[in-house]
């Protein structure tokens, strides 16, 4: 600005003629205004003067020749930049030095753009996708396999085991019975709908049964105590003519010596040891 009317306010030497500048209404010469609020260059040191254009970014100043990149020097004025420690870079740069490397497509993530963070690694928005339908996953719940990312709907389409009894999807645990998949609340007992899961169960025509309901339906019984004979957990039993007895039930009908392993004769229905029988 130039005037004819005032004086320098710090100086006091008349303002007529000359260029002035203006802070908080009151005027300045140049070299006043300049020594005393000019902003120093954070690059080059030396003021910048009123008639020079002051780059400002989070509070330090630039001349604008002096904001430039600090690695390749291009000129920032007008363009994208970023800071890192202080020091100003462009995006070029800066995505050289700094910048995550897209874990889909191995490409930089570039600086402003929206990058997404899953177990360590970074994608760019449009690669993290779900692997089966290619829908963008953003923050749905999400299942990985093979380091590939799925929606849990499409992992379990693809993966998941589907139960043999209901057919639903088994999202956890479950139970394997003749290489076959339940979930654990279907796995129940063909006879009283007993739940079986960490029970001790027998197999019948490829049907899980409760020792209870197994014993009731198709044990043998044994002739001599009329019990079902299970043989479950290893338990012995004799065969003979088609009757079956419990190890402990095998025994001479008249003196009840142990016969297992034993001769023994039988009369009618009653087995005996060789003495009774030969008595």
């Amino acid at each position: 600005m130039t005037s004819s009317h005032t004086d320098c306010h710090f100086c006091l030497q008349s303002l007529r003629g000359r260029k002035y500048a203006l802070r908080e209404e009151n005027a300045y010469c140049v070299p006043c205004y300049d020594s005393l609020y000019a902003n120093p260059c954070e690059e080059c040191k030396q003021p910048i003067e009123c008639n020079s254009k002051d780059l400002a970014y989070k509070g330090r100043h630039w001349h604008e020749g002096c904001f430039r990149c600090a690695k390749c020097s291009r000129s920032l004025v007008e363009k994208p930049f970023a800071a890192k420690d202080e020091v100003l870079l462009c995006t070029e740069c800066y995505s050289d030095e700094y910048s995550s490397k897209c874990f889909h497509c191995q490409k930089t993530i570039m600086p402003g753009s929206r990058k997404m963070e899953f177990k360590g690694s970074s994608w760019h928005e449009s690669c993290f996708v779900c692997q089966y339908c290619r829908q963008p996953l953003g923050t749905k719940p999400l299942i990985t396999k093979d380091n590939e990312n799925y929606c849990v709907p499409c992992f379990e389409k693809k993966f998941a085991h589907h139960c043999y009894a209901c057919k639903k999807v088994i999202t956890s645990g479950g139970v394997t019975y003749h290489d076959q998949p339940w979930h654990k609340e279907c796995f129940v007992c063909a006879g009283c709908k007993t739940q079986l899961s960490g029970q001790r169960f027998i197999s019948k025509d490829e049907y899980p049964y409760c020792v209870d309901c197994f014993s009731r339906f198709y044990a043998e019984k044994c002739a001599a105590c009329k019990k079902p004979i299970t043989a479950l957990g290893g338990a012995k039993y004799i065969s003979f003519e088609e009757r079956q007895w419990h190890g402990e039930c095998f025994k001479c009908a008249k003196c009840s010596v142990s016969l297992v392993g034993q001769e023994f004769l039988t009369r009618q229905d009653d087995i005996l040891c060789h003495k009774c029988g030969s008595a």
